[in-house]
């Protein structure tokens, strides 16, 4: 039963009151108020937003959202497990750097969570997002020297990776069949009390910029979950956007979209904004608000604090970098940030449109001419536009596919930047899903004349060679391609596609090798500054026309499968399917685009082979 409460402004100031009728006593009650301004709205649910709330959960639970009871407690188990095993680490650590026993008994030291499992609204099969938090004997090395070994040791942990040199140093595992993210922290303190506050600023004193970013995501989880009037409606509400916002492709913070903390501090903003209100109504009116939210004005969750310790604070008043943030979402934790400052021109256009087609839909269910399912219909990618740049990444083995596809990842968004600097193209999307295509699909896409049926068509255009194509290998033959000189059963790869949608105009000629270049450039040196393996790494960038890579992926990247059919849209689940017509972009006149959007005969893309085999990192 929801309890409704009665709001009114007492000052200028964030302070409020709550007419309270009990059995003896009648006045007012000063309580807590939520956000930057007052509520929107007081009202509660009526029976439909209830019955509509009713039928949003069991649509969610149609699509196999929710982990039973038995996998909820295998993860309450795993982390009592990991936080005694981190407990046993700090004490045998603290004895080797001399501590007395007694000492070394009483520092403490935690695993605290954060992210989609903190906030409660993990789906089933999700990762876990950790905080080791250590007394100040312990540092930074001890957690990726001793600590990983003493992981090693443990028979419950597998796939374990320590990524030291990261923006945000992690050490990646699964332990007990559970995926686990694991931060470090080293707190000023000479112990750390059971009952220690995340939220208090004052732990960040005399702490480097490493333990301030780790310590960010359980100090902006802690501050959501404290904003928020209502906490299982706010969960229930984010639940459905989460689902919303990775079935239309808006679910990716390196790509440019928003990530899960974005998305949260959205929906918290709407609870603000409407404390009464049930999951149904607030689905409703996120949209609402959002559809007609004037950008770049930021959403605040309350006002940004600035204790002077130290950290930079988000601030596009007097911070000219962050006064070219395009869609604000500030982080209600010291130091403030902006959890979106990846946000292109074209991902706020492609996030905007879809809020608006979301409100479409959710009013259609308000009014009972629509099912909630509509609204987890998203619009098939391949079917979006009419050109495509593919990026093929190959790895002889899993690790260093691994390494090289989170670094390509990462720098995506520099080529979509690129790209959205040529005047003639209005959007460059990335797919925020990745795909694995099989060796034979591959093996097209790498030399896809080869494959041709017609002797008429050439690979040659201009003098250039294969212009639709650039690469990280300037050796295009086929004994020297990864998926060819390794096992095809053991050759991980990789596949990112962009879509790209012109400007009209006429006559233009539309070179993009020059950005593919760029971007293949910053990727090696990026490579070579960490030091990362490149032994029978390939990565190539291709144009595909639109109705070709339809033809090959369309029963693999339809969003429009029935709940539960389908959990994810990666190429791998269905491989067999994709030994269907080659993504070959020369299968007419080789570089140019027909059916384009400038409806121009003489717009060509032409990408010329590079030579990256040597890469050089002072260039």
């Amino acid at each position: 039963m929801s309890t409704l409460v009665t709001v009114r402004q007492t000052t200028t100031t964030s302070t409020t009151t709550m007419n309270t009728t009990n059995n003896n006593t009648d006045g007012q009650t000063s309580i807590r108020s939520y956000g930057i301004t007052q509520p929107i709205s007081m009202k509660g649910p009526d029976p439909s937003d209830r019955i509509a709330t009713d039928n949003l959960e069991e649509t969610l639970r149609s699509y196999d959202y929710f982990e039973s009871d038995a996998e909820l407690s295998h993860r309450v188990d795993v982390m009592a497990k990991l936080d005694g095993l981190v407990r046993q680490w700090i004490r045998d650590v603290s004895i080797a750097k001399n501590l007395p026993t007694e000492t070394a008994d009483t520092v403490g030291g935690h695993v605290h969570t954060f992210g989609s499992y903190r906030l409660g609204v993990h789906s089933k099969g999700g990762d876990i997002d950790t905080l080791l938090i250590a007394p100040r004997h312990i540092d930074r090395t001890d957690f990726f020297t001793t600590f990983v070994e003493c992981l090693r040791r443990q028979p419950e942990v597998c796939d374990l990776h320590a990524v030291e040199e990261a923006f945000v140093p992690v050490i990646k595992l699964v332990f007990d069949g559970i995926e686990l993210d694991m931060l470090f922290a080293r707190l000023s303190l000479p112990t750390i009390p059971s009952t220690f506050d995340l939220k208090d600023d004052r732990i960040l004193l005399n702490l480097d910029q490493r333990c301030v970013r780790s310590l960010n995501g359980c100090r902006v989880a802690d501050e959501i979950l404290d904003l928020v009037p209502n906490r299982e409606t706010f969960k229930a509400t984010l639940r459905a956007i989460k689902l919303w916002a990775k079935k239309n492709g808006l679910y990716s913070n390196a790509l440019g979209f928003f990530g899960g903390v974005a998305w949260a501090m959205l929906v918290a903003r709407i609870c603000q904004l409407y404390p009464n209100a049930i999951a149904a109504t607030l689905v409703h009116k996120f949209f609402v608000v959002y559809s007609k939210w004037e950008w770049p004005t930021p959403v605040l969750l309350k006002a940004v604090n600035d204790p002077q310790y130290g950290f930079p604070v988000w601030d596009s008043k007097s911070n000219p970098f962050d006064r070219h943030h395009l869609m604000p979402i500030i982080t209600p934790a010291y130091p403030q940030q902006n959890s979106t400052h990846n946000v292109s021109r074209s991902t706020q256009k492609i996030i905007v449109d879809e809020i608006k087609r979301g409100l479409e839909i959710v009013t259609q269910v308000m009014s009972s001419k629509a099912e909630w399912k509509e609204l987890f219909i998203g619009r098939p990618f391949i079917e979006r536009y009419k050109h495509y740049i593919i990026l093929l990444l190959s790895a002889p083995d899993q690790n260093q596919y691994v390494e090289w596809s989170g670094l390509v990842e990462s720098k995506i968004r520099l080529l979509i930047g690129s790209l959205e600097r040529n005047p003639y193209i209005e959007i460059a999307h990335v797919n925020s899903e990745k795909y694995t295509p099989d060796a034979n699909v591959f093996k097209q896409l790498q030399h896809p004349n080869e494959t041709s049926t017609d002797p008429k068509k050439t690979p040659e255009t201009n003098g250039n060679h294969s212009p639709e194509s650039s690469s990280t290998n300037g050796d295009q033959q086929p004994s020297s391609s990864p998926s060819n000189s390794n096992n095809p059963s053991t050759t991980c790869r990789g596949m990112w596609i962009v879509g790209l949608q012109f400007r009209k105009a006429n006559n233009v000629h539309l070179n993009l090798t020059e950005d593919i270049r760029t971007f293949v450039n910053i990727v090696e040196r990026t490579a070579a500054s960490s030091n990362k393996n490149r032994d029978n790494i390939n990565l190539e960038a291709h144009y595909v026309r639109g109705r070709e890579l339809s033809n090959v992926l369309r029963k693999q990247v339809s969003s429009n499968q029935s709940p539960r059919s389908v959990t994810t849209n990666s190429i791998d689940e269905k491989s067999e399917n994709l030994k269907r017509p080659k993504l070959d972009s020369t299968s007419s006149e080789p570089g140019s685009i027909p059916d384009s959007d400038l409806e121009s005969p003489a717009k060509r893309l032409k990408p010329d082979t590079i030579d990256e085999s040597s890469p050089k990192p002072s260039e």
